[in-house]
């Protein structure tokens, strides 16, 4: 059986750059000695990088959040430095919204091969793309535990990072505070 780590979005522009927090800026530590341990114990790494394409005000997201970010390409894009070894070691999947349906298609292919014992989600944001790709994998794999470590995560507010946590509770996804 594997054991699975999804790295969402610590990406610059999410960080510390268009979109950046103090709460994000803050986890990065824990985000990345939780990949070290993850690489040392043998769990399979996924990291997902949100995608947009210059025409970003455009679409609907760009509508209704009108800041560009992680534009395809530009650094605000990439993985933030202190994790950037790390992803030669992992998965990466870019994702063009807040859910990956190619990163749920993925470990449904994994699984199928090898049985996943469970699958932990830390990075950014609680609110938005963690919500979203917790709920998606416990849609896609409902009898694989899904879990989100707490203290590798950040929302854009620390109130609404608190209500996406009880939300996904409510989902069967069991939330780690560490």
């Amino acid at each position: 059986m594997q054991d699975i780590l999804v790295v969402v979005d610590m990406q610059t522009d999410f960080v510390d750059g268009a979109l950046g927090t103090a709460e994000a800026v803050a986890i990065v530590p824990q985000v990345v000695d939780r990949v070290a341990q993850a690489l040392r114990r043998g769990e399979r790494v996924f990291f997902t990088r949100d995608t947009h394409q210059p025409d970003y005000l455009q679409t609907q997201e760009g509508s209704k959040l009108p800041v560009p970010h992680c534009i395809q390409g530009s650094p605000g894009w990439e993985i933030i430095p202190q994790l950037r070894d790390f992803c030669a070691e992992g998965v990466l999947v870019d994702k063009p919204s807040f859910g990956s349906p190619q990163l749920a298609a993925l470990l449904d292919a994994a699984n199928r091969q090898d049985p996943i014992r469970q699958i932990t989600l830390i990075g950014l944001c609680t609110d938005i793309c963690v919500i979203s790709n917790a709920l998606l994998l416990k849609a896609q794999l409902p009898e694989v535990p899904i879990l989100v470590d707490a203290s590798c995560c950040a929302g854009v507010t620390p109130e609404s990072h608190s209500k996406a946590l009880d939300a996904m509770r409510m989902c069967q996804v069991e939330i780690l505070s560490t």
